[in-house]
């Protein structure tokens, strides 16, 4: 019954910014911890980033110093701001719970299409 629905996925140049949105429904996730994940052409879906409810954050090594998780817990809304893009960040980004065996269905995902 949860419903996730990520958004802000684009077409950009290499060095620009876009800035993700996950829209949680059917659950309150307050105490959630919450991550992104990606899935680039020919790849396995991987960890990104993940904030904890007490607003803790964790990077994968790949976009340290470049990405920001972050959530507003009333909204019910994760968000991902992606800055200095790489062609490598090219990937479906989608949003789920993090350390957590049991994530909730997979949403569509959002498009991130960076061009070099």
């Amino acid at each position: 019954q949860v419903q996730l629905v990520e958004s802000g996925g684009n077409l950009v140049q290499a060095g620009g910014s876009l800035r993700l949105s996950c829209a949680v429904s059917g659950t309150i996730f307050s105490t959630n911890a919450m991550g992104w994940y990606r899935q680039a052409p020919g790849k396995p879906r991987e960890w990104v980033a993940t904030v904890l409810s007490g607003g803790v954050t964790n990077y994968a090594d790949s976009v340290k110093g470049r990405f920001t998780i972050s959530r507003d817990s009333a909204k019910n809304m994760v968000y991902l701001q992606l800055n200095s893009l790489k062609p490598e960040d090219t990937a479906v980004y989608y949003c789920n719970k993090a350390y957590a065996a049991n994530k909730w269905p997979w949403g569509q995902g959002t498009q991130v299409t960076v061009s070099s």
